[in-house]
Order: structure tokens, then sequence, then C-alpha cells
């Protein structure tokens, strides 16, 4: 097609300023992004400059095999990934638009599909020592348009280089991380903390398993009026036995709710102030 003078000075105009927009626009901002692990939990993270890509963020604790991780920020699963022996191993990578990705490698299992929409603090995965690790930690990356950049936890860079320790704000409620206790320490030495379900700002509540002795466990922390007595429950239901409750007025949680179910699919859930989660029959292995 044959532009007249004036269009076509039109079009340079506009290709003019389209290029001043596109190189001298801001990128969109992150998402606050949280530390990938259920609220209270505190984790040390290491950064090392000869990393790959250097800006990840390898993340332990003492026993973490098999520990949830959880979405650091809402949005669309993009990757779900097995390398085998080699690089990540399992890994899963979400989409929260605007460019902005995250990354989580070395899983032992990967709980979400390619197509699935999460939200803040969802399970997606569990801790593990797949493809090219040297034992189990999460290897966690935040992407912008494809490339690794410096990590953010509830907006504050993380450390670089060396190691520090960060305790999870996610998904937490409006009042932030305020109740002194957290799951594993209700329910007792030897569970780790396999799956969680927010109730709304409310509260949080905890799927819990004890390898030495195949009890799982069930608690709802509550993270909003703490220390006043308020409708909390926790109940744990292992498929083909009845469902065992803990409900009334607490100050700080619910339960915790054991029964023996290795090798059995469990039913669990919660509530808080009147927001409630009920699973369906899961994690039979």
């Amino acid at each position: 097609m044959k532009l007249n003078k004036f269009a076509a000075a039109g079009l340079g105009l506009l290709v003019g300023i389209g290029a001043l927009t596109i190189g001298t626009g801001v990128a969109a901002a992150a998402p606050t992004f949280q530390l990938p692990f259920p609220c209270g939990q505190t984790w040390e993270g290491q950064t090392r400059s000869d990393h790959s890509p250097a800006n990840a963020v390898d993340l332990n604790r003492a026993n973490d095999d098999g520990d949830a991780v959880v979405a650091a920020a809402s949005g669309t699963v993009s990757r779900v990934e097995n390398e085998g022996s080699t690089s990540y191993g399992r890994w899963i990578e979400i989409n929260h638009g605007s460019g902005w990705t995250t990354r989580y490698a070395h899983l032992s299992a990967q709980r979400v599909s390619v197509g699935q929409s999460v939200s803040l603090g969802q399970t997606i995965g569990n801790v593990g020592s797949t493809g090219g690790s040297t034992g189990p930690h999460l290897h966690f990356e935040e992407r912008q348009d494809g490339a690794a950049v410096k990590a953010k936890f509830n907006g504050t860079t993380a450390l670089y280089w060396g190691s520090k320790s960060y305790k999870s704000n996610n998904s937490c409620g409006s009042g932030g991380d305020d109740n002194p206790y957290d799951a594993e320490e209700v329910c007792g030495s030897g569970y780790k903390v396999v799956d969680s379900a927010a109730l709304s700002t409310k509260g949080r509540v905890y799927l819990t398993y004890n390898a030495s002795n195949g009890n799982n466990c069930v608690v709802t922390m509550k993270h909003t009026k703490l220390g006043t007595g308020s409708a909390t429950s926790a109940f744990l239901e292992v498929q083909g036995s009845a469902r065992v409750t803990d409900s009334g007025s607490f100050g700080y949680y619910a339960g915790p709710v054991r029964k023996q179910a290795a090798d059995t699919c469990v039913k669990w859930g919660g509530s808080a102030d009147g927001s409630s989660y009920t699973s369906g029959f899961e994690h039979c292995g």
C-alpha cells in the first residue's frame, strides 16, 4: 500500500512514540513475593555468586525432606517438568503476569498441573533432592522476562551473597504472623507439614505427617482474634474410619487431631471464624 506524505508522517510519528515508550517505559512492578513456605516457618536462605543462575536462592532447614512448598504469589502454573537426575530434577514454574515468574526446583513431588490457577500460599509440591542436588533443599528463583533477578521476600531483597534466616509471612492473614505457635510445634516432635489451606485471612489449616510412626496430624492455626476465644475447628478422617474433630472456642489453634494413616488416603480440614476448608481424600501414599 502506498501512503501519502501526511499518512507517512503520521506513521513515522507513531513509530517514534512507540519506540520512545518502549525505550523509556518502566517495567511492571513485581508481585509482593513471599517465602515459598507456610506461615511462621523459618528457613535458611543461601546465595552465592557461582550459583546457576547466580540470583537463585537455596532454602534449607533441619530435616526438610518432604516439607510443603507453597506458591510465593498467586498465578498460573506454566511448567511442570521432570529432568530426572540432572539439573532442576522435578520442578515447577508459575506465571504471575507482566513478565514475572517463579521457579521451584529439586522437588520430591509436584502437586499441580500446567494451566492450573494457584493462590498465594497454596501447596504446589514438596522439598526433595531430585536432579543435580546433593541433599534436600528448595532451589527458588524469581524471574522477570525470563531472566533470574535478585529475590525479594515480603518486599525485602534477600541477602546477596551469603546466608540469612527468613521467617515466612506467606498467607499469615492481615495481622501477619502474630500467632506464637506453629503447626509442627503443636503436633509434636517428628511431624512435618505436607499440605495446608488458607481460611481466608482468619487462619490456616495444616496437614502434617510423622514418618517414624505413620501418623497424620491436623491443626488449624488462627491469624485473627489471637488470645480471644472464637469458633475454631480441625478434623482428620482416614479413609474407612470415622472422622475425628476438635472444635470449640479457642484463642490460638484447634487440634492437634492425630490418626495413624500410613499408605492410606486422608480427608482433612478445619475452620476459623466462619471460614472453612475440606479436602478430598488425598495423600494416599
